[in-house]
């Protein structure tokens, strides 16, 4: 089975790009379902989040797989393929695991360091896990990859180090405002990363605080774990003359925040779109008096982490590829192994039956030790070849090995039960 990731983020892809890709849950498990329709697919994970949509998959056929996965996201975005494939990574086996893991560490991110990617990779691999998308080898991969991500952040200093998307969305802004404690803040939106901004600001200092939602019942919910007050969101104009710090982050597929509605501001406003399609119309950065910091402008500021810490969780992630791989291609070589110990007694049982019409004069006690000592002597041959085989199987290029043993042994096997690397493949 062929690991490979597509995708595009903040690193290769505009804002307008990633807004046209970006999915609600209810969208990434449509185009799971297209995923999984394309021949070379067999299994997949669709990630979105503010500065990434990528896909997870597992595939029979590399070329074949990018094929079936760019015509997808082409169709998501509604581009030929050929404009959209210069945006495009693609990670294949090793380094799809990789990437799997310095994603879930946060060392991938657009805020290096930042946490909030593990809630999203979870989210991802549980609607991947409702919709039967995700199979033997993507739910290793994204269960080891939650598990490495937490083990850097518990490990190094790369949380303190680091920030949310949200905490340096402040700091940038307020590098051209006052700061904001003292100051009321408006969340937009209640969500996860509007349950992220109400904390944010609170420990910032901002006071009083407000949310408001589209599903008043859940800014209610938000405001009473956060120390917020719920605004019905048909109040949104009137409460925008009454805060100095607005935030947005909804899932709205179009613009919440317009020149016209914050025109009136008539003095300092901090406006801070973390939203993906963006939540603030563009023309709002001309408006005189605000200062609006959408993810397209942290992106093209944002500072890395420490390098000390950012190298300590490479260090990790380095040795746990490692060790997925070995459990991966010890997977791999295991049906070549199952299917050489059932040919032998395949072989085996045709030799008894045999042995039985030529000698039927045997007792069935003799019988029984003729086949139990068979039977040994096939265990023992068998057993030094396919521990061997197992550990060759765990290095570089150990595929060769199995394959030596389905062609010199003639096993024929499923070819959704290992790697197929001579599978047909089409090209994009």
């Amino acid at each position: 089975m062929n690991l490979l990731v597509v995708g595009l983020s903040h690193r290769t892809a505009g804002v307008p790009l990633l807004e046209r890709l970006a999915l609600t849950n209810g969208e990434a498990s449509e185009m799971l379902a297209d995923l999984m329709a394309q021949p070379y697919v067999d299994e997949a994970v669709v990630l979105s989040t503010c500065n990434r949509v990528e896909v997870y998959a597992a595939v029979t056929a590399f070329h074949g797989g990018l094929a079936d996965i760019g015509g997808v996201l082409a169709t998501r975005a509604e581009l030929p393929v050929n404009e959209l494939a210069p945006q495009l990574y693609v990670h294949y086996e090793v380094d799809a695991v990789r990437h799997a893991f310095r994603v879930a560490a946060g060392l991938d991110s657009m805020v290096v360091g930042e946490a909030q990617i593990l809630g999203q990779l979870r989210d991802a691999y549980g609607i991947a896990g409702e919709q039967g998308s995700a199979g033997r080898v993507l739910h290793e991969l994204m269960q080891q990859a939650l598990r490495v991500g937490k083990r850097v952040h518990a490990e190094t200093e790369i949380d303190r180090a680091g920030q949310s998307v949200v905490s340096a969305a402040l700091a940038y802004g307020q590098g051209a405002t006052a700061p904001v404690a003292g100051r009321p803040a408006l969340v937009i939106g209640a969500g996860a990363m509007g349950a992220l901004s109400l904390a944010t600001l609170r420990r910032a200092g901002a006071a009083p605080l407000f949310v408001t939602n589209r599903s008043h019942a859940r800014a209610e919910r938000l405001a009473e774990l956060h120390g917020a007050e719920a605004v019905p969101f048909a109040e949104l104009p009137s409460l925008l003359e009454r805060v100095d710090v607005v935030v947005s982050a909804t899932a709205s597929p179009g613009a919440v925040l317009d020149a016209p509605l914050l025109a009136g501001a008539g003095r300092d406003l901090l406006v801070l779109d973390l939203a993906l399609p963006r939540d603030v119309a563009p023309e709002v950065h001309d408006l005189p008096g605000v200062t609006l910091v959408d993810l397209e402008l942290l992106s093209e500021s944002l500072s890395t982490t420490a390098e000390a810490e950012e190298r300590a969780g490479e260090e990790i992630v380095a040795a746990e590829v490692e060790a997925f791989l070995t459990w991966l291609r010890g997977a791999d070589v295991a049906p070549t192994v199952a299917a050489l110990r059932a040919r032998a007694d395949e072989v085996v049982e045709a030799e008894l039956r045999r042995l039985a019409q030529r000698c039927p004069e045997l007792s069935d006690t003799a019988r029984a030790e003729v086949s139990h000592s068979i039977h040994r002597i096939v265990q023992r041959l068998l057993h030094q070849p396919t521990v061997r085989v197992r550990q060759l199987a765990a290095s570089p290029g150990g595929e060769a090995y199995a394959q030596a043993l389905r062609e010199l042994f003639d096993l024929q096997i499923p070819t959704s039960e290992i790697n197929p690397a001579d599978a047909s493949e089409v090209h994009p």
